[in-house]
């Protein structure tokens, strides 16, 4: 499969607007953002978990980064609820499931595969502090010399710019944003190239989003063979 697929071009989905597709799971669900491959694939989507869903064991052989929206993900390396922030790197392996249901935020095959960091923050317990942009709060999840991910907390009518020289990703996680024509909802999500710009106003009632920078600026690829 292939989907938004030209990483030169800026792309925005309303995620919350598409229909859940399955997957080759019983009771796991999908929206794909962005795709290359099958079902080993370079991939960003949404996935819903129903009650009581669970898959088999298996590897990331690309590493695998995700944000839980809803409910509480599970697997055997414990409970992470709503708003916990996971990056499991390639090589790692896990059952992923969900007793009571949720629905996170994945990027797979999208890391170094040299990269061997496990991250678990609960951004419940974590504390915002202020950004460099009037108007703005930053809690960072991830940064190292390729990417910058973190949640920013924007107040109602925040005007905020931000350049991105290697590119940009943006899911909004609550509230409402402008940028350029396209009014950003819950589960939108902005793709911007590199080299593009981010222009955005926050709405009456502020916004929290999820903020990832640097990591379009390196080789865009699909799996390899050697690691599935």
């Amino acid at each position: 499969m292939q989907l938004n697929t030209d990483f030169d071009k800026r792309v925005v989905v309303h995620a919350a607007r598409i229909p859940w597709q399955p997957s080759p799971i019983p009771g796991v669900e999908r929206r794909m953002l962005d795709r290359i491959g099958g079902e080993i694939a370079r991939a960003t989507s949404l996935v819903r978990y129903a009650v009581g869903s669970r898959f088999s064991p298996h590897v990331h052989g690309g590493g695998e980064e995700f944000f839980v929206l809803e409910g509480v993900f599970q697997d055997e390396h414990g409970d992470f609820p709503t708003g916990t922030y996971v990056r499991n790197p390639p090589t790692s392996s896990h059952t992923p499931g969900s007793a009571p249901g949720c629905v996170i935020f994945v990027k797979l095959w999208q890391f170094d595969l040299d990269d061997r960091r496990h991250v678990r923050i609960d951004t419940n317990q974590a504390s915002f502090v202020p950004g460099e942009r009037p108007g703005v709060e930053i809690l960072p999840l991830f940064k190292d010399a390729k990417e910058d991910v973190r949640l920013e907390r924007w107040k109602a009518g925040a005007s905020i710019e931000h350049d991105a020289p290697n590119g940009l990703e943006l899911l909004v996680l609550r509230g409402t944003l402008v940028e350029q024509a396209d009014h950003l909802t819950e589960y939108s999500w902005l793709r911007l190239p590199r080299g593009g710009r981010l222009a955005a106003t926050a709405g009456e009632d502020g916004a929290l989003v999820w903020i990832k920078s640097g990591h379009l600026g390196q080789e865009i690829r699909a799996p390899e063979p050697a690691f599935v």
